[in-house]
């Protein structure tokens, strides 16, 4: 026998441990080259380990939540079993239909029903199928053997006579009141569930069963925004259902991983830079208008807007007239950097991570909302590799998501700003001297004083502000 200790590797971090968080494959399981074996989380991410070997898993060295060190071993694969047989054939019967008969048998039942395959799930643009038993039909074979084993089961079989069948019927009949037993079990047809994979995959990790979501896409399939909504009254449910206390007086939770290394970078924010904060009320309306006209784009087709797409777009076209904002403060100097990689805060289940987008001072409108969306949706499935979130230059972090107003955000390190956007409500607003209704939001911004003075950080957020009061000035 040929084992293998596979040790945890080096992702590229330049990290010395990481936690094993949850594995893929048990003992006893069969393992492929590149297969994805196990989840570790760094300081800085999620990441999957793909396989370096074939074989059959014998041991797994780690218990899920313990933090090891790189080279440490954490699995054992026996290498010799990577080429055998899955299992030994089944014993030739008295007539010898067994000898014959393996080939056909995995086409004989009928195709599964979407409700034997997950629950009625369809991936969009896969519709449900019809039967397709005139595609497995299979030519008779002397003897009928064959055409026994492959023919459909409308029908659940009656009732066994008294006098016993001949083995070849017994072996032929098999198959068939395997396949009855599932039709009788069928649930009933229900309407199918289209949602896109990675809706399915946010849904299983927030616990939403996907078929109870009302679903608003454009085509009837379940959107992102759907299995967040469910998955708060959820909790809201929970909570008025369980009010109760937990039984144990007090719940330790182990700092470490990614909670760490945002305790860290924290502390090391706050202390060493001094914050400097301001705000402003804007009237946002004109802005929620432009948004509406870019939803019914033809051009924004199946693209998220938001109004974190109208906030990075007024952020970029504010550091183009206030450059020292995107800059970056060391000992002997200030590199004041001319590209814009726009960072935005993601609240994740992990913790805050704040990932960016590269080059975004070069994109356009459709291309920062593609990039936009797609970050969002990384960050929020806890796939967000360390290069995305290396290298930032200002940032982001929509607080009006949580229904707040604004707030003192602490920089991210290595920036001189950062920029909060509260949330868009209607609120009473003076225009043209008389009190209307309007969409009103509050921005508020906070600056390493060392690098920027009171009135570059005024004329910022005032620039900022201007955008989202007035989004043509975009065309400027």
């Amino acid at each position: 026998m040929s084992e293998i200790r596979f040790p945890l590797p080096d992702v590229g971090e330049g990290l010395t441990e990481a936690e094993i968080v949850q594995w893929r494959v048990a003992p006893g399981d069969r393992i492929s080259l590149d297969q994805v074996f196990v989840e570790i989380e760094t300081a800085k991410s999620l990441v999957e380990l793909p396989s370096a070997f074939e074989g059959v898993v014998s041991e797994l060295l780690v218990e899920e939540g313990a933090t090891v060190d790189v080279g440490t071993p954490i699995l054992v694969i026996n290498t010799d079993a990577a080429g055998q047989a899955p299992a030994a054939a089944p014993e030739a019967g008295a007539t010898g239909v067994a000898d014959t008969a393996p080939a056909a048998a995995p086409a004989a039942p009928p195709a599964a029903s979407p409700a034997e395959e997950g629950g009625g799930a369809v991936l969009v643009g896969h519709g449900s199928s019809g039967p397709t038993a005139t595609r497995r039909r299979r030519h008779p074979a002397p003897g009928g053997a064959h055409e026994k084993l492959a023919a459909p089961v409308p029908t659940p079989p009656a009732p066994a006579p008294a006098v016993a069948a001949p083995a070849t019927s017994a072996a032929a009949a098999a198959p068939a009141a395997a396949s009855a037993a599932r039709v009788e079990a069928r649930p009933e047809p229900h309407v199918p569930v289209i949602a896109k994979p990675p809706i399915r995959k946010l849904a299983k990790d927030l616990g939403v069963d996907l078929s109870r979501v009302a679903p608003t896409g454009p085509i009837g399939d379940i959107t992102r925004d759907d299995v967040i909504r469910e998955a708060s009254q959820a909790s809201v449910f929970r909570n008025i259902q369980t009010p109760e206390a937990p039984s144990d007086r007090e719940t330790r939770i182990p700092v470490k991983g990614v909670r760490k290394a945002i305790a860290n970078a924290m502390v090391q924010s706050a202390y060493s830079a001094p914050h400097v904060s301001v705000f402003v009320d804007v009237d946002a309306t004109r802005t929620m208008e432009y948004l509406k006209r870019l939803k019914a784009s033809p051009d924004y087709a199946g693209i998220k807007i938001s109004p974190l797409l109208i906030m990075a777009k007024a952020m970029l076209w504010a550091v183009r007239r206030n450059p020292t904002v995107n800059a970056q403060w060391t000992d002997d100097e200030i590199i004041v950097k001319h590209y814009v990689n726009l960072g935005i805060a993601a609240a994740t289940p992990r913790g805050l991570i704040v990932p960016n987008v590269k080059n975004a001072q070069d994109m356009s409108m459709v291309e920062l909302a593609t990039a936009l969306e797609q970050l969002t949706l990384t960050a929020r499935e806890g796939k967000t590799q360390p290069a995305e979130m290396q290298g930032g230059t200002i940032t982001i972090t929509n607080i009006g998501v949580f229904g707040m107003d604004t707030g003192t955000p602490i920089l991210n390190p290595g920036e001189v700003g950062i920029v909060a956007l509260g949330t868009i409500k209607q609120k009473p607003w003076v225009v043209d001297g008389e009190v209307r209704p309007r969409f009103v939001t509050t921005i508020g911004g906070s600056f390493d004083h060392r690098v920027v003075d009171g009135d570059v950080v005024s004329r910022f957020v005032a620039d900022v502000a201007s955008i989202i009061e007035e989004p043509a000035l975009l065309l400027e």
